[in-house]
């Protein structure tokens, strides 16, 4: 079953538009989460909002927004009130340009969505848009209100529906000159980038999320198995980093180790090891099925979250 949709409205090219839904591209529930308890009792914690004068404890009916013009001084604003401000992409979708995708700094893309047509009616219309784009190559600047905020939108097809991804304004992203203007230009020797790069070609494979793995959280459920079965937790020591006092030498020894070659730390051959014969790789093996705490999503038919076989602290 698809997630409920965050926005509905419409997507709307000059005098087209089409009713769409905009969904989350990502999700965080199958993410390890913990509850803050009293270590003395066990029982959970609640938070709760006081008067930072009274030190009383403040209703949620008695909590309203305030923007601060000067010290202790307030402008109450209702939900109400902001509710009532609508612009047109509070409920409309506009392709304002197009650009190319290249064009567009990584930087600041910020939030993936899906967008869907929401009734039979704007199929055609949606389909027109999104296909446009495709046949040109080029991908949509549009805004739309999320969260409170009007946010800028890029719009880009994807299978058979279109991918949003909300992008940061200029002022939200640093300029990376403070960062990166005192690294010094450094002129390498040829060897060592035909060294790097043969590593590289090595480690070149195709992209494939599905191999992706949450080693911290996969420790985290680890911890909680033994602390579950009454059993020590577990300590996991990660191995230091060597410190590279030969960058050659140390280069040498990352293709040997990648050829399964024990290259001897004071090697003067400056020929490159020769890449290994490519073989299948074989699939990392599924956890195992007791006791049943995994971080990973189960089957449909099963309990579908890590966090749902975890007992509780009560």
């Amino acid at each position: 079953m698809a997630p409920r949709a965050n926005w509905k409205g419409y997507l709307k090219l000059s005098l087209v538009s089409c009713p769409v839904a905009l969904f989350p591209a990502a999700s965080t529930s199958e993410k390890i989460s913990f509850h803050l308890l009293n270590g003395a009792t066990g029982h959970r914690l609640k938070q709760q909002y006081v008067d930072a004068e009274t030190g009383e404890p403040v209703e949620r009916e008695d909590r309203v927004k305030g923007y601060e013009i000067a010290k202790d001084e307030y402008i109450i604003v209702s939900d109400e009130e902001l509710a009532k401000i609508e612009i047109e992409s509070s409920h409309t979708i506009n392709i304002d340009s197009f650009v190319k995708a290249t064009e567009v700094d990584p930087v600041y893309l910020d939030t993936r969505y899906y967008i869907a047509p929401n009734d039979k009616v704007g199929e055609e219309a949606f389909a027109v848009i999104r296909d446009a784009m495709r046949q040109r190559q080029m991908v949509g600047i549009a805004h739309v209100v999320l969260y409170g905020r009007e946010r800028t939108i890029l719009l880009e097809p994807r299978e058979k529906g279109i991918m949003g991804t909300t992008l940061r304004y200029a002022y939200e992203v640093r300029d990376d000159a403070a960062y990166f203007d005192e690294i010094p230009k450094i002129d390498l020797a040829k060897d060592m980038l035909e060294l790097a790069s043969h590593i590289i070609d090595m480690k070149t494979a195709k992209f494939d999320p599905s191999q992706f793995k949450d080693h911290y959280q996969d420790a985290v459920v680890e911890l909680i198995r033994s602390k579950r079965a009454g059993q020590p937790a577990p300590v996991a020591h990660a191995p230091a980093p060597s410190n590279v006092v030969n960058l050659m030498d140390a280069l040498r020894r990352s293709l040997g180790s990648q050829n399964g070659l024990n290259t001897p730390a004071g090697s003067t051959s400056d020929k490159p090891a020769e890449a290994p014969t490519k073989r299948k790789t074989r699939k990392a093996e599924s956890p195992a099925e007791e006791p049943k705490v995994t971080a990973r999503r189960a089957p449909a038919s099963k309990s579908s979250s890590a966090k749902g076989r975890i007992k509780k602290a009560s």
